[in-house]
């Protein structure tokens, strides 16, 4: 059984960066140049319909700022080279968190190709960029007029992920064994899965690992 829809934290790129002896931001870089297309390709080869990465969170921005301005750098090659890229093998791109804190270039790029990309259908792309669960929902509070009633249903169309369907399957990389306000109000259902390995380690090879432990869970959804 595959999962319609993975979630994954990415964890571990600075640590795999030490170990190699390298600069903290080239962790982060392998994983744009080398490792997200096979990981996407994958996922749309098994029947993955939704694929969603946490790429940056809010509470990220107090790195070194060499460290930042590093990442900035490489979300505009993602949303430039890598997102043309994904855009002519079919795959849809979409960014759920608060990106009115980018730079407004990033943002142009960012709402540019989600615009290109709307009618492509091979698979569904999520990154969450400056995302957190708390902030999600403190956005989504905001947008909600008043009422004497609001329906879960109701509340889900005021989220990031308005649209897109609850992750059934969370992976986390790099050891660590929580969600860091990760997808709080959608991962209700969620399988989780602790992966030992690092962010820039994740090889389609792991991917069918993970799913084939998914295979194996009994979801009850509380029953």
């Amino acid at each position: 059984m595959v999962p319609k829809h993975i979630a994954i934290i990415m964890d571990g790129n600075r640590r795999w960066a030490r170990e190699h002896h390298l600069p903290a931001a080239e962790g982060h870089r392998r994983v744009v140049t080398s490792v997200l297309e096979n990981l996407i390709s994958h996922a749309s080869t098994l029947g993955v319909t939704h694929l969603t990465l946490w790429a940056w969170s809010t509470e990220n921005w107090s790195r070194d700022k060499k460290e930042v301005s590093g990442i900035m750098n490489l979300l505009r090659w993602g949303f430039g080279h890598f997102g043309e890229k994904m855009h002519k093998k079919g795959i849809q791109i979409r960014v759920i968190g608060d990106i009115s804190k980018l730079d407004a270039d990033i943002q142009k790029s960012i709402n540019g190709l989600v615009q290109r990309t709307r009618n492509n259908t091979r698979i569904t792309v999520i990154f969450a960029i400056n995302y957190g669960g708390r902030d999600e929902i403190i956005r989504a509070i905001k947008k909600i007029k008043q009422s004497n009633k609001v329906t879960i249903q109701q509340f889900n169309n005021y989220l990031d992920t308005a649209g897109i369907p609850d992750p059934e399957f969370i992976i986390r990389t790099g050891g660590e064994e929580r969600l860091s306000g990760f997808l709080l109000w959608q991962c209700q259902y969620s399988e989780l899965y602790f992966a030992p390995w690092y962010m820039p380690d994740f090889t389609p090879a792991k991917l069918g690992e993970a799913i084939e432990e998914y295979g194996k869970r009994c979801r009850r959804f509380g029953k």
